[in-house]
């Protein structure tokens, strides 16, 4: 049997994110460890102000920790220089935010598309793969469609294809169904979590909306900066999501 450990695509230890200011020390992000394993998909919730924004753009190599580690694929993120860092986060890191950011002028395939040509892997073999990842997302008649041309959850679905299509270690969600309603939220993020299983992918999901907790493996609950709860028990999770939702 595999070693669990030797499956983490993700690990933090004791990370902190410490701002001065006028009215004192503030602590963003306050010791916070956590391990993410491949083909797991977990939800970051907690209040406005709870830290995990700032967690989110410490994981995504945007943003420098004060203290502790991240290390991503085995590799500390530390000790990487600048350009290695923008180098990881093109080849290793997929992103879906609340605004998709899909290009106006670019059709679906393209927007996918555009991950492969900017790690120089736009070859016969990386088109195919596109083309399949929108068909099994639903988009196989919309390859050519622009973004104006498609509603609010066909445009999310085509930037989770753009966020899966190079393989990446980590693929990271803010507010992925923000700007969705109820029934196409929910069809998002479980048509996300099954390819996150599907691929073998670690996902992280950062969710204000605590229903869609639904489809995740973990729940891992932030408050004041703080790792304060995780929620693993599936009946739990389940009952965590729904409570939410009264």
């Amino acid at each position: 049997m595999k070693n669990k450990e030797t499956t983490y695509a993700l690990q933090t230890d004791a990370v902190q994110k410490i701002y001065e200011s006028e009215f004192g020390t503030i602590r963003a992000v306050d010791g916070v460890s956590l391990a993410v394993q491949a083909g797991e998909f977990v939800a970051l919730v907690g209040p406005s102000g709870s830290g995990k924004t700032t967690m989110l753009s410490i994981l995504a190599a945007l943003l420098q920790p004060s203290a502790g580690r991240v290390v991503l694929d085995g590799q500390d993120l530390a000790q990487m220089t600048d350009k290695e860092r923008v180098a990881l986060r093109r080849e290793k890191i997929g992103f879906t935010f609340q605004a998709n950011n899909l290009v106006p002028y670019l059709n679906a395939l393209e927007n996918v598309e555009l991950m492969l040509r900017l790690n120089n892997r736009l070859d016969k073999a990386g088109k195919m793969r596109a083309e399949e990842l929108l068909a099994r997302l639903g988009l196989g008649e919309r390859l050519y469609n622009l973004p104006g041309q498609m509603s609010g959850g066909q445009q999310q679905r085509v930037a989770i294809a753009r966020a899966l299509i190079h393989n990446p270690s980590l693929v990271l969600a803010d507010e992925p169904t923000a700007s969705l309603d109820t029934e196409r939220a929910y069809q998002v993020v479980k048509t996300f979590a099954g390819l996150i299983h599907e691929q073998n992918r670690a996902g992280i999901m950062v969710t204000h909306d605590l229903r869609m907790c639904e489809y995740v493996d973990r729940v891992l609950l932030m408050k004041d900066g703080q790792l304060v709860r995780v929620i693993k028990d599936e009946k739990e999770i389940k009952a965590f999501a729904q409570g939410a939702g009264e």
